[in-house]
């Protein structure tokens, strides 16, 4: 887990298990990190991507949080992306065009362990390239993006995701929602 955190602090790509799918990530506040993730997946800059949190205060760091985002992710049985406005301390290139971002609450103890111990969000993008099916296992990985991180996490290789993606819900501060993914 330290050599993890390292590659990350010092800028590097990893592919990791989520709560989800496998993901691409890296340090979420780390903008040459993030344009190099959006080079792996050949996705549009213009595309926002999301970012994992380990626990509710540093949830509560980046976002006010609406009283309905907390009901939300309790009565969540799926991960739940919430897409919140006025991101603090997030790079411009992870925003969604109107300012957003999404933002998880992890429940993975791995991922959990990860951020807690980078001590940072953590960029969370599919590992495939953009428009391709999202992998529910490590084997699903195209080798090309496989080459192109600086990282591949060892744990959970043969598991196979329960969940093929979040739910992603859109919520203002006035408690307003959209599902923008069941």
């Amino acid at each position: 887990m330290d050599h993890i955190v390292e590659i990350l602090k010092s800028g590097g790509t990893l592919l990791y298990p989520t709560d989800t799918i496998w993901g691409i990530g890296c340090d979420a506040t780390n903008v040459e990190a993030i344009k190099k993730i959006f080079e792996i997946k050949k996705r549009d800059a213009s595309k926002s991507m999301i970012v994992l949190v380990e626990s509710e205060q540093r949830l509560q760091n980046i976002v006010d949080v609406p009283e309905m985002a907390w009901q939300i992710m309790d009565l969540s049985d799926k991960p739940v992306t919430i897409v919140y406005d006025h991101p603090k301390g997030i790079p411009d290139e992870l925003l969604a065009e109107d300012g957003s971002i999404g933002i998880r609450l992890v429940k993975d103890n791995f991922c959990k362990k990860l951020i807690s111990k980078l001590n940072k969000p953590l960029v969370s993008t599919s590992a495939n390239f953009s428009g391709e099916k999202s992998p529910m296992k490590f084997s699903d990985i195209n080798p090309e993006i496989i080459q192109q991180v600086d990282y591949a996490v060892e744990e959970q290789r043969d598991r196979i995701s329960e969940f093929s993606g979040s739910s992603v819900i859109r919520i203002w501060p006035d408690n307003r929602i959209k599902i923008l993914r069941e």
